[in-house]
Protein backbone atom coordinates (compact mmCIF):
# COMPACT_ATOMS: atom_id res chain seq x y z
CA UNK A 1 0.00 0.00 0.00
CA UNK A 2 1.00 3.14 -0.33
CA UNK A 3 2.49 6.01 2.05
CA UNK A 4 0.17 8.95 0.60
CA UNK A 5 -3.27 9.04 1.29
CA UNK A 6 -6.05 8.19 -0.76
CA UNK A 7 -8.19 11.07 -2.15
CA UNK A 8 -12.01 10.74 -2.15
CA UNK A 9 -14.03 13.20 -3.63
CA UNK A 10 -17.94 13.00 -3.23
CA UNK A 11 -20.88 15.60 -2.98
CA UNK A 12 -24.67 15.03 -4.85
CA UNK A 13 -25.77 14.82 -7.96
CA UNK A 14 -25.30 17.70 -10.45
CA UNK A 15 -22.14 19.30 -8.45
CA UNK A 16 -19.24 18.06 -10.75
CA UNK A 17 -17.37 15.43 -9.17
CA UNK A 18 -16.09 13.90 -12.31
CA UNK A 19 -14.85 16.97 -13.50
CA UNK A 20 -12.73 17.90 -10.36
CA UNK A 21 -11.30 14.40 -10.08
CA UNK A 22 -9.97 14.37 -13.57
CA UNK A 23 -8.49 17.83 -13.31
CA UNK A 24 -6.74 16.68 -10.21
CA UNK A 25 -5.46 13.11 -11.63
CA UNK A 26 -4.06 15.69 -14.32
CA UNK A 27 -2.26 18.22 -12.35
CA UNK A 28 -1.06 15.16 -9.67
CA UNK A 29 0.08 13.40 -12.77
CA UNK A 30 0.30 9.77 -11.74
CA UNK A 31 -3.34 9.70 -10.43
CA UNK A 32 -6.36 7.05 -11.71
CA UNK A 33 -9.47 6.88 -10.70
CA UNK A 34 -11.71 4.42 -9.56
CA UNK A 35 -15.86 5.26 -9.61
CA UNK A 36 -17.87 4.68 -6.57
CA UNK A 37 -21.14 5.17 -8.61
CA UNK A 38 -24.06 2.19 -8.10
CA UNK A 39 -25.17 2.75 -12.13
CA UNK A 40 -21.76 3.58 -13.81
CA UNK A 41 -20.73 0.00 -13.60
CA UNK A 42 -23.10 -0.81 -16.58
CA UNK A 43 -22.08 -1.04 -19.84
CA UNK A 44 -24.55 0.62 -22.14
CA UNK A 45 -26.13 3.07 -19.49
CA UNK A 46 -24.32 5.92 -20.71
CA UNK A 47 -26.21 9.00 -20.78
CA UNK A 48 -28.49 8.18 -18.05
CA UNK A 49 -25.76 7.37 -15.46
CA UNK A 50 -23.86 10.61 -16.62
CA UNK A 51 -20.33 8.65 -17.60
CA UNK A 52 -19.01 11.60 -18.91
CA UNK A 53 -16.04 10.26 -20.43
CA UNK A 54 -14.64 12.53 -22.37
CA UNK A 55 -13.80 14.17 -19.24
CA UNK A 56 -11.39 11.81 -18.79
CA UNK A 57 -9.42 13.58 -21.23
CA UNK A 58 -7.49 16.53 -19.97
CA UNK A 59 -5.34 18.12 -22.31
CA UNK A 60 -3.96 15.44 -24.59
CA UNK A 61 -3.93 13.53 -21.25
CA UNK A 62 -5.93 10.41 -20.93
CA UNK A 63 -6.64 9.60 -16.87
CA UNK A 64 -7.40 5.73 -16.45
CA UNK A 65 -10.64 5.12 -14.97
CA UNK A 66 -11.69 2.01 -12.83
CA UNK A 67 -15.06 0.10 -12.27
CA UNK A 68 -17.12 2.08 -15.14
CA UNK A 69 -18.56 -0.15 -17.87
CA UNK A 70 -18.13 -3.78 -16.04
CA UNK A 71 -21.16 -5.61 -15.98
CA UNK A 72 -24.24 -6.49 -18.33
CA UNK A 73 -26.73 -3.86 -17.81
CA UNK A 74 -29.94 -5.91 -16.12
CA UNK A 75 -28.02 -7.52 -13.73
CA UNK A 76 -27.41 -7.28 -10.24
CA UNK A 77 -24.13 -5.42 -8.65
CA UNK A 78 -23.50 -5.24 -4.89
CA UNK A 79 -21.58 -3.40 -2.21
CA UNK A 80 -19.89 -6.83 -1.88
CA UNK A 81 -19.32 -6.65 -5.30
CA UNK A 82 -18.05 -3.08 -5.47
CA UNK A 83 -15.37 -3.62 -2.41
CA UNK A 84 -14.40 -6.62 -3.76
CA UNK A 85 -13.32 -4.78 -7.31
CA UNK A 86 -12.31 -2.06 -5.63
CA UNK A 87 -10.07 -3.81 -3.43
CA UNK A 88 -8.48 -5.15 -7.00
CA UNK A 89 -8.22 -1.52 -8.55
CA UNK A 90 -6.49 -0.43 -5.48
CA UNK A 91 -4.01 -2.92 -5.41
CA UNK A 92 -3.06 -2.79 -8.73
CA UNK A 93 -3.04 1.49 -8.84
CA UNK A 94 -0.85 1.27 -6.13
CA UNK A 95 1.31 -1.92 -7.58
CA UNK A 96 2.52 0.52 -9.86
CA UNK A 97 3.19 3.23 -7.52
CA UNK A 98 0.10 5.77 -8.32
CA UNK A 99 -1.72 7.91 -6.93
CA UNK A 100 -6.03 6.64 -5.78
CA UNK A 101 -8.59 9.35 -6.56
CA UNK A 102 -12.12 7.90 -5.20
CA UNK A 103 -15.34 9.63 -6.85
CA UNK A 104 -18.65 8.97 -6.68
CA UNK A 105 -22.05 9.74 -5.21
CA UNK A 106 -23.09 6.49 -4.24
CA UNK A 107 -22.60 6.89 -0.15
CA UNK A 108 -23.23 2.91 0.76
CA UNK A 109 -20.01 1.91 -1.47
CA UNK A 110 -17.83 5.40 -0.10
CA UNK A 111 -18.30 4.01 3.33
CA UNK A 112 -18.08 0.77 2.74
CA UNK A 113 -14.30 1.81 2.14
CA UNK A 114 -13.60 4.35 4.31
CA UNK A 115 -14.85 2.97 7.16
CA UNK A 116 -13.52 -0.37 6.05
CA UNK A 117 -16.49 -2.89 6.40
CA UNK A 118 -15.72 -6.04 5.84
CA UNK A 119 -18.79 -7.39 3.99
CA UNK A 120 -19.81 -11.21 2.73
CA UNK A 121 -21.58 -12.39 -0.48
CA UNK A 122 -25.29 -12.16 1.54
CA UNK A 123 -27.74 -15.37 -0.48
CA UNK A 124 -31.44 -14.81 -1.96
CA UNK A 125 -33.71 -16.03 1.42
CA UNK A 126 -37.00 -16.86 -0.05
CA UNK A 127 -38.80 -17.99 3.20
CA UNK A 128 -38.06 -14.27 4.36
CA UNK A 129 -38.83 -12.75 1.13
CA UNK A 130 -42.20 -14.53 1.26
CA UNK A 131 -42.90 -13.19 4.73
CA UNK A 132 -42.13 -9.61 4.02
CA UNK A 133 -43.83 -9.79 0.21
CA UNK A 134 -47.14 -7.73 1.64
CA UNK A 135 -45.29 -5.69 3.64
CA UNK A 136 -45.04 -1.82 3.05
CA UNK A 137 -42.42 0.87 3.01
CA UNK A 138 -43.19 1.84 6.47
CA UNK A 139 -43.54 -1.32 7.93
CA UNK A 140 -40.02 -2.46 6.53
CA UNK A 141 -38.36 0.62 7.64
CA UNK A 142 -39.23 -0.12 10.86
CA UNK A 143 -38.36 -3.66 10.79
CA UNK A 144 -34.71 -2.66 9.76
CA UNK A 145 -34.54 -0.21 12.41
CA UNK A 146 -34.56 -2.93 15.49
CA UNK A 147 -31.11 -4.37 14.05
CA UNK A 148 -27.97 -2.80 14.43
CA UNK A 149 -27.44 -1.96 10.82
CA UNK A 150 -25.25 -2.01 7.91
CA UNK A 151 -27.72 0.21 5.97
CA UNK A 152 -28.44 4.20 6.43
CA UNK A 153 -32.27 4.14 6.33
CA UNK A 154 -32.36 7.06 4.80
CA UNK A 155 -30.55 5.36 1.78
CA UNK A 156 -34.04 2.56 1.07
CA UNK A 157 -36.40 4.38 -0.71
CA UNK A 158 -38.65 1.49 -2.40
CA UNK A 159 -39.88 -1.60 -0.47
CA UNK A 160 -37.83 -4.11 -2.66
CA UNK A 161 -34.43 -2.67 -1.32
CA UNK A 162 -36.30 -2.58 1.94
CA UNK A 163 -36.70 -6.35 1.92
CA UNK A 164 -32.89 -6.43 0.32
CA UNK A 165 -31.53 -4.96 3.71
CA UNK A 166 -33.46 -6.98 5.97
CA UNK A 167 -32.31 -9.95 4.22
CA UNK A 168 -28.89 -8.87 4.72
CA UNK A 169 -29.37 -7.54 8.69
CA UNK A 170 -30.77 -11.00 9.50
CA UNK A 171 -27.98 -13.36 7.65
CA UNK A 172 -25.18 -11.34 9.64
CA UNK A 173 -27.08 -11.73 12.68
CA UNK A 174 -27.84 -15.34 12.22
CA UNK A 175 -24.08 -16.29 11.26
CA UNK A 176 -22.73 -13.38 13.75
CA UNK A 177 -20.55 -11.64 11.31
CA UNK A 178 -18.98 -8.89 12.36
CA UNK A 179 -19.37 -5.95 9.59
CA UNK A 180 -16.19 -4.14 10.64
CA UNK A 181 -14.26 -7.57 10.58
CA UNK A 182 -10.43 -6.74 9.02
CA UNK A 183 -10.63 -4.72 5.80
CA UNK A 184 -7.64 -2.96 4.74
CA UNK A 185 -8.02 0.60 6.06
CA UNK A 186 -7.09 3.01 3.71
CA UNK A 187 -6.49 6.51 5.08
CA UNK A 188 -8.34 8.99 2.53
CA UNK A 189 -8.17 12.75 2.34
CA UNK A 190 -12.23 12.68 1.87
CA UNK A 191 -13.67 16.04 0.13
CA UNK A 192 -16.71 17.20 -0.30
CA UNK A 193 -18.43 19.63 -2.90
CA UNK A 194 -20.69 21.47 -1.53
CA UNK A 195 -23.36 23.55 -3.99
CA UNK A 196 -25.91 25.50 -2.86
CA UNK A 197 -29.84 23.78 -2.54
CA UNK A 198 -31.00 26.38 -5.37
CA UNK A 199 -28.17 26.14 -7.88
CA UNK A 200 -28.12 21.99 -7.73
CA UNK A 201 -31.42 22.06 -8.66
CA UNK A 202 -31.10 24.75 -11.64
CA UNK A 203 -28.09 22.29 -12.98
CA UNK A 204 -30.14 18.82 -12.34
CA UNK A 205 -32.80 20.82 -14.23
CA UNK A 206 -30.39 21.95 -17.38
CA UNK A 207 -28.70 18.68 -17.47
CA UNK A 208 -31.91 16.74 -17.18
CA UNK A 209 -32.94 18.63 -20.64
CA UNK A 210 -29.70 18.00 -22.01
CA UNK A 211 -29.71 14.27 -22.06
CA UNK A 212 -33.47 14.17 -23.21
CA UNK A 213 -31.80 15.93 -26.24
CA UNK A 214 -28.63 13.85 -26.59
CA UNK A 215 -30.99 10.64 -26.73
CA UNK A 216 -31.51 9.50 -22.65
CA UNK A 217 -34.96 8.30 -24.12
CA UNK A 218 -33.62 6.65 -26.78
CA UNK A 219 -30.49 4.90 -24.97
CA UNK A 220 -33.06 3.47 -23.06
CA UNK A 221 -34.90 1.95 -25.80
CA UNK A 222 -32.02 0.37 -27.07
CA UNK A 223 -31.72 -1.37 -23.92
CA UNK A 224 -34.96 -2.85 -24.02
CA UNK A 225 -34.56 -3.66 -27.84
CA UNK A 226 -31.28 -5.92 -26.82
CA UNK A 227 -33.10 -8.08 -24.06
CA UNK A 228 -32.60 -5.82 -21.19
CA UNK A 229 -36.01 -6.63 -18.92
CA UNK A 230 -38.44 -3.64 -18.49
CA UNK A 231 -38.11 -4.52 -14.71
CA UNK A 232 -34.42 -4.30 -14.40
CA UNK A 233 -34.80 -0.88 -15.94
CA UNK A 234 -37.26 0.04 -13.74
CA UNK A 235 -34.99 -1.11 -10.37
CA UNK A 236 -32.21 0.95 -11.37
CA UNK A 237 -34.39 4.15 -10.42
CA UNK A 238 -34.23 7.45 -11.75
CA UNK A 239 -33.43 8.07 -15.38
CA UNK A 240 -34.22 4.29 -16.15
CA UNK A 241 -37.02 4.30 -14.19
CA UNK A 242 -38.82 6.89 -15.42
CA UNK A 243 -38.52 6.38 -18.85
CA UNK A 244 -39.18 2.83 -19.16
CA UNK A 245 -42.14 3.80 -17.87
CA UNK A 246 -43.12 6.26 -20.37
CA UNK A 247 -41.34 3.55 -23.06
CA UNK A 248 -44.10 1.17 -21.92
CA UNK A 249 -46.98 3.40 -22.20
CA UNK A 250 -47.39 3.76 -18.33
CA UNK A 251 -46.53 7.52 -18.67
CA UNK A 252 -46.75 10.61 -21.09
CA UNK A 253 -43.88 12.30 -21.95
CA UNK A 254 -44.26 15.43 -20.36
CA UNK A 255 -45.50 13.20 -17.29
CA UNK A 256 -42.09 10.83 -17.01
CA UNK A 257 -40.27 14.32 -17.29
CA UNK A 258 -42.06 15.95 -14.39
CA UNK A 259 -42.29 13.17 -12.32
CA UNK A 260 -38.39 12.89 -13.26
CA UNK A 261 -37.22 15.88 -12.36
CA UNK A 262 -38.85 15.51 -8.89
CA UNK A 263 -37.33 12.29 -8.19
CA UNK A 264 -33.86 13.75 -9.54
CA UNK A 265 -33.96 16.67 -7.02
CA UNK A 266 -35.11 14.26 -3.91
CA UNK A 267 -32.54 11.97 -4.79
CA UNK A 268 -29.75 14.65 -3.98
CA UNK A 269 -31.35 15.50 -1.02
CA UNK A 270 -30.88 12.33 0.08
CA UNK A 271 -27.40 12.09 -0.35
CA UNK A 272 -26.57 14.70 1.26
CA UNK A 273 -28.05 13.21 4.07
CA UNK A 274 -26.06 10.36 3.29
CA UNK A 275 -22.96 11.94 3.72
CA UNK A 276 -24.10 14.22 7.40
CA UNK A 277 -24.89 10.57 8.29
CA UNK A 278 -21.29 9.64 7.62
CA UNK A 279 -19.63 12.82 9.22
CA UNK A 280 -21.42 11.66 12.38
CA UNK A 281 -20.62 7.96 12.23
CA UNK A 282 -16.86 9.04 12.09
CA UNK A 283 -15.77 10.17 8.78
CA UNK A 284 -14.27 13.38 8.20
CA UNK A 285 -14.93 15.17 5.23
CA UNK A 286 -13.30 18.73 3.86
CA UNK A 287 -16.33 20.17 2.62
CA UNK A 288 -15.29 22.81 -0.58
CA UNK A 289 -17.17 25.59 -2.46
CA UNK A 290 -18.43 23.64 -6.03
CA UNK A 291 -19.26 26.92 -7.56
CA UNK A 292 -15.25 27.94 -7.63
CA UNK A 293 -13.37 27.38 -10.81
CA UNK A 294 -12.10 24.05 -11.16
CA UNK A 295 -8.55 24.92 -11.17
CA UNK A 296 -9.37 26.61 -7.21
CA UNK A 297 -11.01 23.62 -6.15
CA UNK A 298 -8.13 21.34 -7.23
CA UNK A 299 -5.60 24.04 -6.16
CA UNK A 300 -7.55 23.83 -2.10
CA UNK A 301 -7.21 19.79 -2.34
CA UNK A 302 -3.62 19.85 -3.32
CA UNK A 303 -2.89 22.16 -0.26
CA UNK A 304 -4.74 20.04 1.79
CA UNK A 305 -2.66 17.37 0.78
CA UNK A 306 0.23 19.01 1.35
CA UNK A 307 -0.44 19.78 4.51
CA UNK A 308 -1.01 16.09 5.76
Amino acid sequence: MMNSPMITILGPTACGKTAVATQLAAKLGNAEIISADSRQVFRGMDIGTGKDLSDYEVDGQHIPYHLIDIAEAGTKYSVFEFQRDFLRAYENICSREHKVILCGGTGLYIESVLRAYKLVEVPINPKLREKLEHRDLKELTKILSTYKSLHNITDVDTARRAIRAIEIEAYYQEHHIDETQPFPKIPSLTIGLNIPRELRRERISQRLRKRLEEGMVEEVQRLLDSGVPAEALISYGLEYRYITFYLTRQLSYDEMVRQLEIAIHQFAKRQMTYFRGMERRGVKIHWVDATQPIKGIVEQITDHLTSM
